[in-house]
């Protein structure tokens, strides 16, 4: 007799029932809300390496995926501040990581 098992829950039902990983998703979709609103502000050049990145207490990452495009973002960081507190979002820093991912 093979042993029972539990039925799988669809990612939806377990991010319902688990308050760590809703938190987990709204963080991300605050995350990728955060990018939407300065993605216009980036060159397109720019924007195709640019990814958002994880938030915390102290700020919100953006991440590179090379030094060069990290320095590019750090030029541009005060104007992708002001565009955040300007649609709403509390002040936050902007932090640059480089990914290698």
């Amino acid at each position: 007799m093979r042993p029972r098992t539990e039925p799988t829950l669809p990612i939806s039902e377990a991010l319902k029932r688990s308050t760590p990983l809703a938190r987990l998703e709204q963080l991300l979709r605050e995350s990728q809300s955060r990018y939407a609103a300065v993605r216009p502000l980036l060159p397109p050049a720019l924007a195709a390496h640019v990814k958002p990145g994880p938030i915390d207490e102290q700020g919100w990452s953006l991440l590179a995926p090379n030094s060069a495009v990290a320095a590019k973002l750090r030029m541009l960081q005060p104007r992708l501040e002001r565009q955040l507190q300007q649609q709403g979002w509390k002040p936050w820093n902007i932090r640059v990581k480089i990914s290698n991912g």
